[in-house]
């Protein structure tokens, strides 16, 4: 595990006292007595092709505009996997054939996916469009007034400000972190979770910033505070080193690749039951210029298997667990002479856990005529990813209060209705 001086700084929780034994009780505690349970944010880093998938895979449009290896096919022993209750129903809508995991998961109904959903604002910047989603806003000038992100507006409103209440399983913290109440970058607790260096370099930084004033000194103290509450709870053998984690119901990270070991991560904070409340993981290689079926498919076999081995080790909290997966925006219509996909407005968002009403597509399907498509050549966006982010946020808080401080310049429609009610996933503590 590593730490830079800048990311202890940047990860703490400004305000935030230490953990409290109230905190320690349940997988996630508030102060203000709600059991909410766990929310997960998976990134889709590069801009997902949604087209590729889950395709319209009977749609003409779509057949004429792509190369066979580029959309899901409807028969054929590469066939995708066929998914009920789709968003037109004179279309066979497939998901991907390597999404085996995540199509048994629609099938149970527990995962819900919302297709033609992304930004409002047209740009095909990775960072524009990424800076945008972690602020929780849709527009450059919106943008350029919002100085904190919408996890730790959340976080604020909900009153959950201990070290821990917020982690990034990565290297670094987000911007959706960024502001009020932070979090924590934790990418791995396979070798503890001290200051890098070793005890001699942590008495160095506890001395360093426990006479320290200000700011500065409060985010140097508060997070090795954290660092070493998460520590403590780690198993150890009779030699102290740190135990292998091992995951529940046979759960397997590993085919997961890098979304694996972030998921197993997150698993493990939430079973130590340090009262973490929100978690972000990223899944990186979906910027598919060229070459786009071989890596794709890469890319589809590590979302799966990752999320999958997480539901299954969490098992035992899925009446309190909400994963949600967003990508800054997708890909064109049409595939580029590099058999690949350019970049382009709508995606596909997902949904999953135990309060959500799985098995079936939330949001409007604008279609592919060319009247329908943005500019005449992309998905137009017929849902804002902010009206699912909404819907997940009522569910988890329990209350919608909070939604108003995490994207104050977004008025929510009528509900989508993924979740059955909020009260399947917060109930009193």
């Amino acid at each position: 595990m590593t730490l830079s001086r800048r990311n202890l700084l940047k990860s703490a929780l400004l305000s935030a006292p230490l953990l409290g034994s109230a905190g320690l009780r349940r997988l996630a505690f508030a102060a203000d007595g709600v059991d909410r349970g766990l929310l997960v944010i998976v990134h889709l880093r590069g801009g997902c092709d949604g087209l590729n998938l889950i395709s319209p895979a009977t749609d003409p449009t779509f057949i004429e505009a792509r190369a066979s290896d580029l959309r899901v096919q409807a028969e054929g022993p590469d066939a995708g996997h066929q998914l009920a209750r789709g968003p037109d129903p004179k279309i066979d809508f497939r998901l991907h054939a390597s999404a085996t995991g995540l199509a048994e998961l629609y099938n149970s109904g527990r995962l819900a996916f919302v297709h033609a959903v992304g930004l409002t604002d047209e740009t095909r910047s990775h960072f524009v469009a990424i800076d945008m989603m972690e602020h929780g806003v849709a527009g450059q000038a919106a943008l350029a007034h919002s100085g904190s992100g919408w996890l730790a507006r959340y976080l604020q409103a909900i009153d959950a400000t201990a070290p821990a209440s917020g982690i990034a399983a990565s290297g670094g913290i987000t911007s959706e972190f960024l502001g009020g109440a932070g979090g924590l970058a934790i990418p791995d607790l396979g070798g503890g979770f001290g200051a890098p260096g070793g005890p001699q370099v942590g008495a160095v930084l506890a001395k360093l910033y426990g006479g320290a004033p200000g700011p500065i000194g409060a985010a140097g103290r508060t997070t090795l505070q954290a660092m070493a509450a998460i520590d403590g709870r780690i198993p150890r053998d009779a030699q102290n080193k740190p135990v292998a984690y091992t995951p529940e119901n046979g759960a397997v990270y590993e085919p997961g690749g890098d979304l694996g070991r972030a998921l197993r991560t997150v698993a493990q904070l939430a079973k130590m039951q340090i009262g973490l409340q929100v978690a972000t993981a990223d899944i990186g290689g979906w910027d598919t210029h060229e070459n786009q079926p071989g890596r794709f498919r890469n890319c589809v076999e590590r979302l799966s298997a990752g999320i999958s081995a997480f539901y299954a080790d969490m098992a035992r909290f899925h009446d309190r667990l909400i994963l949600v997966t967003v990508s800054e925006f997708g890909r064109r219509l049409r595939s580029n002479r590099s058999n690949g996909t350019d970049h382009g407005r709508a995606g596909v968002m997902m949904v999953l856990g135990g309060g959500v009403q799985g098995g079936r597509f939330y949001g409007k399907w604008p279609g592919l005529a060319t009247d329908k498509l943005d500019e005449g050549v992309d998905l137009s966006v017929a849902t804002d990813y902010r009206q699912v982010l909404s819907e997940v946020l009522a569910a988890h808080s329990g209350r919608g209060a909070s939604l108003a401080s995490a994207f104050p310049d977004y008025a929510a429609p009528r509900p989508l209705g993924i979740f059955a009610t909020a009260a399947a996933v917060a109930r009193p503590g």
